[in-house]
């Protein structure tokens, strides 16, 4: 009884913060109880594919930045030669925070949606559509972060870090990781079997082998570079390049300002697809 009135007191407290407030209907304001429901997971059964997409980008580094990069020689980026290595990582980094991210926001969210049903026990509770998937994807730039953090430690000791810039990786891995969550976990809220999920691999492959990861899209001809361009990978990659290398202009505010529009509408048309799947 005494836990019961203890609770039934804490949701009466919440819900009167939440009175009169325009987003009442859809947000407690306790994101974070996603949060560390996600690491409390990653501590218990997680572990190995957490570490997983910090491990993959470093043995893409190994094998491209340097296997294929003694036969490549530099490479010229904004008017800097660099190494291949040095061209190749920052956007292992990028790629890296929208794998994860990517990983997080559909298998795992379609996982706790369809089989665990976690999502209807928590939003029978104070919190929102808005809390899910503010939690969700904050676990996902948690994430992102914690990749970009190991990888540029990483670039650092092999000396392909050469730039102050570069430490703004880890924010731009976030933002990278915030819209493709967002993105991601909207889409997933539309699929009704794992067997849709592989959709994403026949467009996730692409994005990473053509997306300038690997080499310059001033090798595709011109119509072909404007579509690429558009894409959101490529524009995670030039962010992180030009982070990488100090080039710091209005390109690398309109990368930002790309991901930030992306996160907007992400976060927008999921918070609307969980208020139609479970509230309504």
């Amino acid at each position: 009884m005494i836990v019961q009135a203890l609770t039934t007191s804490a949701a009466v407290a919440i819900a009167e913060r939440r009175a009169g407030r325009p987003d009442a209907g859809i947000r407690s304001g306790r994101a974070h109880t996603l949060i560390e429901r996600n690491v409390l997971a990653l501590r218990t059964s997680n572990t190995i594919s957490f570490l997983s997409g910090f491990v993959e980008p470093v043995i893409f580094l190994l094998a491209f930045g340097y296997g294929v990069g003694a036969l490549v020689g530099t490479v010229s980026y904004a008017g800097i030669d660099a190494s291949y290595a040095a061209f190749v990582a920052p956007a292992l980094l990028a790629a890296s925070a929208m794998n994860g991210a990517i990983f997080d926001s559909t298998f795992n969210v379609f996982f706790k949606m369809h089989f665990m049903r976690v999502y209807q026990a928590m939003m029978s509770t104070s919190l929102g559509p808005l809390d899910v998937a503010l939690g969700e994807i904050g676990w996902a730039m948690i994430r992102g972060a914690a990749y970009a953090v190991g990888f540029l430690a990483v670039m650092t000791v092999a000396g392909l870090a050469t730039t102050w810039w570069a430490l703004l990786l880890i924010p731009a891995a976030m933002l990278i990781a915030f819209a493709f969550a967002s993105i991601g976990m909207s889409l997933t809220s539309l699929m009704s079997s794992f067997q849709q999920l592989n959709w994403l691999q026949f467009v996730l492959l692409p994005l990473f082998l053509f997306s300038g990861t690997f080499f310059p899209i001033t090798a595709y001809p011109e119509w072909l570079q404007v579509l690429v361009t558009m894409t959101p990978l490529w524009q995670a990659v030039a962010l992180t390049r030009n982070l990488a290398f100090g080039v710091i202009d209005l390109s690398t505010l309109g990368h930002v300002l790309y991901f930030a529009a992306i996160a907007i509408v992400g976060l927008y048309a999921t918070t609307r697809r969980l208020d139609a799947l479970f509230l309504r």
